[in-house]
Formats: C-alpha cells, structure tokens, sequence
C-alpha cells in the first residue's frame, strides 16, 4: 500500500466503520420527529466507533492501542442497542436494519480479534 496513508486507512475495520457511519446517517435522516434523542446517540455512537479505530490506529503502545480498538467495539454495540430498539418501536425499515446490523457484526467480530491478537 502506498505510503501516503495513515494507519487507520489500511484497516479493512476502518474502512467498514466509515461505511457503517453513512449506513446510521441514513437511517438518522428518516427517523421521525420526536426521536432526537435516539438520532443524536446514534450518531455519537457511531462516530466514535470510526475515531476510536482512527485513534488506536496511531497508537504506538499496544495497551493504548487496544483500549481504543475495545472503546470502539463497545460502540458498535451500543449502536446494535439503539437499533434494537428503533426496530421495536418500528422507526427504521427492515432492509435498513439489517444492513447495519450486518455491518455491526463485521466491525465487533473484527475488533474482537484485534484486542485478543
């Protein structure tokens, strides 16, 4: 990979948490009014899985390094919570909630292996 790029740019992770941030905007854009409490967690918990990621990425100690990488996982499944309940309350479409979800398993499963290896 070329050298003009930051560490976190050649995580597969990063990439995907991008990816899932664009997925949860989407779906905060369609949530309807009254629910500004949910968009607004939403959108911090899903920012902070991709700058956590970002974060530990440039770490060079790898304790520092993999409590980043378990503040993001934790994020993504805070996000999982909060789409749990969005689909309960019948706020975001089926497709939309499985897209993310999906994706949330990618990131936690990929996160989960960076802090035990």
């Amino acid at each position: 990979m070329n050298q003009n790029y930051f560490d976190h740019e050649k995580l597969d992770v990063y990439r995907i948490a991008v990816e899932f941030v664009v997925a949860a905007n989407n779906i905060i854009e369609k949530l309807p009014k009254g629910n500004a409490n949910l968009a607004d967690q939403l959108h911090r918990a899903s920012t902070s899985i991709t700058l956590n990621i970002a974060e530990g990425a440039g770490e060079l100690s790898k304790n520092e390094k993999i409590r980043f990488y378990r503040i993001a996982r934790r994020s993504a499944t805070e996000c999982a919570g909060i789409f749990d309940i969005c689909q309960r309350l019948k706020l975001i479409e089926e497709e939309n909630h499985t897209k993310a979800r999906e994706l949330l398993i990618r990131i936690v499963s990929m996160l989960t292996k960076m802090v035990k290896t």
